[in-house]
């Protein structure tokens, strides 16, 4: 009578410690901490521990005393919780020092009870592993507990690990939505740039046909003046009024090239060979007058698939800006190189003239933007366009100690 009321008492202790176990997702460790300390409580242990094993090592996870951070984890092959693993059933060993063919138990210990963690999915992953300083029996009713414990614990484990994994997925899941929206605003940016410069361009063709019209007649008016015997004066007026119209006419057909479609004719092209072919029409530039235009290139393969004259149209442009940032005498570098890890050509146009102030340096390649008197604002605006419809990229750089450079980088051929 008096065993069974013990028992009942313990049946009764076990579940209100069972009940008092509070476990919330994500906050494992406390909640496995709880259990060793109940362990330890109702079958009277000196010593629990929560373990889980992966790959032939044992993590603690748990433990009713502090451990040593070394001995945090360990290798289960020859231990007695590695007898547990591979058997996956319970086991009692009353004195390690006389019963040593289950493994080894810690030093200082003598009794061991071991009880799998075991999955809803029926898979073990794990232990609770009890230890005593001195040889004792474990009752059946005994395990039975641990193995109630063991249950709860396998249980709170594999749905920590299941919603460590929902979150890792959330995350990924979260992280892919947000670089698929960036993509569609890129996109979504480029139709809306596509279809704005598809109505400028109509304008523009309009604009420029009803202009440049009667611009050609006052031309030659002018043209005509320009032929008669006129005083000083007059000369002077009149070559304002040439100088005024000739600029009228680039800017009428700088705004054509800007809005319409950058059709390309595509054909490889030898870069390095193309720039040494087009030197001679860079020196030649009005702007380029009294500066040296120095090529600095590896003779590597520089082979691209582009445009010629559109390509010709950025270095004339790019070198143009150069040559007008400096003063007589100084050097404009053009440098070309292979960019091996991303695939790419580079072309740099480098000069050492007055640095472009960060507030400004952003809105250069903005059409109608610019920082010269007479400037147009869309030379450095069709660069980029051009630029683009190669699948290429444009950056420009400057500060004191560096000077100015252009970069422009091209999908090499084949790349």
């Amino acid at each position: 009578m008096i065993i069974n009321d013990f028992y009942w008492q313990q049946k009764m202790r076990t579940l209100e410690v069972l009940s008092s176990l509070s476990h919330r997702t994500g906050e494992l460790s406390g909640y496995l901490q709880e259990i060793t300390f109940g362990v330890n409580e109702l079958i009277g242990i000196d010593w629990s521990i929560v373990t889980i094993c992966q790959q032939g090592f044992a993590k603690v996870l748990a433990s009713s005393i502090n451990l040593d951070q070394e001995i945090e984890s360990y290798s289960v092959h020859g231990e007695l919780s590695g007898t547990v693993i591979e058997t996956g059933c319970s086991l009692i060993v009353e004195n390690t020092k006389i019963c040593q063919q289950y493994g080894q138990a810690p030093e200082g210990y003598q009794a061991y009870l071991g009880v799998p963690l075991r999955t809803s999915q029926n898979k073990v992953i794990g232990t609770i592993c009890s230890f005593h300083k001195e040889p004792r029996n474990f009752c059946q009713q005994e395990v039975e507990i641990v193995e109630l414990f063991a249950e709860r614990a396998a249980t709170a484990i594999d749905n920590y690990y299941l919603y460590q994994q929902q979150r890792q997925f959330n995350e990924i899941l979260e992280a892919e939505v947000i670089r698929r929206t960036e993509e569609l605003k890129v996109v979504q940016t480029k139709l809306i740039e596509q279809e704005r410069l598809a109505a400028i361009g109509e304008f523009a063709t309009g604009i420029v046909h009803e202009i440049r019209n009667p611009l050609t007649t006052m031309k030659m008016g002018l043209n005509y003046f320009n032929k008669q015997d006129l005083t000083e004066t007059a000369k002077i007026r009149l070559s304002l009024a040439l100088d005024e119209g000739a600029r009228l006419e680039r800017l009428l057909q700088e705004i054509l090239l800007y809005a319409k479609p950058q059709n390309l004719q595509l054909s490889p092209i030898n870069l390095h060979e193309f720039i040494a072919d087009n030197m001679k029409s860079l020196e030649n530039m009005p702007e380029a007058e009294g500066r040296l235009i120095k090529l600095i290139s590896t003779q590597n393969a520089m082979g691209i698939l582009a445009d010629g004259d559109k390509i010709k149209q950025i270095l004339i442009n790019v070198v143009r800006n150069a040559c007008e940032a400096v003063n007589i005498g100084d050097i404009v570098s053009l440098s070309l190189k292979n960019i091996l890890d991303t695939n790419q050509v580079e072309i740099s146009v480098h000069n050492f003239g007055e640095p472009i102030s960060r507030d400004i340096l952003s809105s250069l390649t903005q059409p109608f933007f610019s920082t010269k008197p007479s400037g147009t604002g869309l030379g450095l605006a069709i660069v980029k366009r051009i630029v683009e419809a190669h699948h290429g990229e444009l950056t420009i750089k400057s500060n004191m100690n560096e000077g100015t450079i252009v970069t422009i980088k091209l999908p090499k051929l084949g790349g």
